[in-house]
């Protein structure tokens, strides 16, 4: 055993959460960055998710993120100057948090890093850029320049897209194609009452015709405008001739206004072919990378390194074997690769390869200005969502529960095996709390009113050492909430894992269900 037991590297958001989620675990961690110091700049990913606000609060500030943030619900769609449609985003459950809040990538970097300062168990390092790893049946060894060696159990590597020399060195490949089409990002701060709190997108607007813009609010009279450009667009010749300002003022009119920030880009669909390469996890951008229409790519990040930390924390506390760790890769590679093809379709809407693409998007659009029941087929992004672990070989399946595949856009699926439990209001021991508060600490039980909560314990107790907690959903759920969200029957068992996923719907079970599916949840899925 060494004394750091898991080493991050990379110390943007996705490093800095897996961090705070493995200390909350009691596991030490140090967390290597190339960089001399952080650069807290531009607004970069800045809607974050509902379930990654979850997250976020288990470490201690999900709320502040959200309150700091700017609250959205609805995802609005035009063309032209017509408005297609608008997407008001659901809450399985009586969530704590709104579906997403918008607040800059570099503000929730600083709110981590203060509370990364108040862990001791985690140990950052600037200035420490990683240029090999090594490793044996039992460490992993990473080399800085300029020799510094640090060893551990195990490393998850989030150092983001550009970590084309670490994937090598692990013999990783990164396949995918990159599109040539180029995105304009403008942060400016004006004074724009009348701007809803919401996501607008514009297809073919005056103000681009012919291409798109996707315009955000965010807090502190901010407001982040994403235009499609041509691949030769020249942002220093742009701003030098005073064409930057006159295609800002095409939408914000005669306010005065000043840039924060602007950054020109193009989008990469890549996913790593492996996410476990022995006593290494990938995680984030290293692991894939996909077009933002849909807040993917940090919201999937977050998701990655969740997992990846309650499995660690189990296999380091001896709580599971091993293999618990190639459900890393089985499961976020899943999710991965589902990702990618909501965005890559997403981007063969927005940015036509063909001329039949390019047909097909002009009929959709046009289609859907006279039909709103056309909506379904103009795509200007499929929303993130965490994702269904129902193939997962952690899940047991309930043939009276099946999944019935990815449900549309703007609803989500029927709870059941491998879906994120909903969140709900519970009042445990006399205190009002949250549902997903007891889901995180271990295995949670969630036992119906015609179930044996004690035989349902003692069962689960015997098929792990990891901590359980069994919770009478007749004692906790004093308005219905949670059955309903649940649409739970009496003589069920849930069996949730500690990254709120339901493992198992169990109806009328017997002690070697449970013990069965338990032993399942914690990575006893090949003996």
């Amino acid at each position: 055993m060494t004394d750091q037991r898991v080493i991050v590297i990379g110390n943007g958001p996705v490093g800095q959460t897996a961090a705070l989620l493995l200390a909350r675990w009691g596991i030490a961690v140090t967390v290597l960055d190339a960089a001399p110091q952080r650069e807290l700049v531009g607004s970069k990913a800045i809607c974050q998710q509902r379930d990654v606000l979850d997250i976020w609060q288990a470490v201690g500030i999900g709320r502040q993120i959200a309150d700091e943030g700017v609250t959205w619900t609805t995802a609005r769609t035009f063309y032209r100057d017509r408005e297609l449609f608008a997407i008001t985003l659901p809450d399985p459950g009586q969530s704590a948090f709104p579906p997403f809040v918008n607040i800059s990538q570099s503000r929730v970097e600083a709110v981590l890093d203060g509370r990364i300062a108040a862990e001791r168990l985690i140990d950052v390092r600037w200035g420490h850029r990683v240029v090999h790893i090594e490793q044996t049946s039992s460490t992993v060894t990473v080399r800085c320049a300029g020799g510094v060696e640090v060893t551990a159990d195990y490393a998850v590597v989030c150092a983001g897209a550009k970590a084309d020399d670490l994937r090598h060195t692990l013999g990783v490949s990164f396949d995918g194609r990159s599109f040539d089409d180029r995105f304009l990002i403008c942060d400016i701060r004006a004074d724009m009452p009348g701007w809803a709190e919401e996501r607008r997108f514009y297809f073919d607007p005056p103000f681009n015709p012919g291409r798109q813009v996707l315009i955000h609010q965010c807090p502190r009279s901010t407001f982040r405008i994403d235009w499609q450009v041509p691949s030769d667009y020249d942002l220093a010749a742009e701003e030098r001739s005073g064409a930057l300002d006159k295609r800002v003022r095409a939408i914000i009119g005669d306010t005065d206004y000043d840039v924060v920030w602007r950054s020109v880009y193009r989008f990469h669909s890549r996913v790593a072919n492996r996410l476990r390469v022995g006593r290494v996890l990938l995680a984030g951008d290293c692991a894939h990378l996909y077009a933002p229409f849909g807040a993917r790519g940090l919201n999937s990040g977050v998701a990655d390194v969740e997992n990846a930390a309650w499995k660690l924390a189990f296999v380091l506390r001896g709580w599971a074997p091993d293999e618990l760790l190639d459900t890393y890769h089985d499961e976020r590679h899943a999710a991965a690769l589902e990702n990618l093809a909501v965005t890559t379709s997403t981007m063969d809407f927005l940015v036509p390869h063909t001329e039949s693409q390019r047909r097909h998007r002009v009929a959709a659009l046009e289609r859907a200005v006279a039909d709103p029941s056309a909506a379904s087929d103009v795509d200007s992004g499929r929303l993130a969502e965490p994702y269904w672990y129902v193939d997962s070989p952690l899940t047991t399946r309930n043939p009276a529960r099946p999944f019935a595949g990815r449900p549309p856009r703007g609803v989500a699926p029927d709870a059941g095996p491998g879906v994120v439990l909903p969140d709900a209001p519970v009042v445990v021991n006399g205190v009002p709390a949250r549902l997903r508060e007891f889901a995180r600490d271990g295995i949670l039980l969630l036992a119906g009113a015609d179930v044996d909560a004690d035989g349902m314990s003692a069962a689960a107790a015997a098929a792990t050492s990891a901590p359980v907690r069994v919770l009478s959903l007749a004692s906790i759920d004093v308005d219905g909430a949670v059955a309903h969200s649940l649409a739970a029957r009496t003589a069920e068992l849930w069996v949730i894992r500690p990254d709120a996923h339901i493992a198992a719907v169990l109806d009328g079970p017997t002690p070697e269900e449970v013990v069965a599916a338990v032993r399942r949840a914690c990575g006893a899925v090949r003996a």
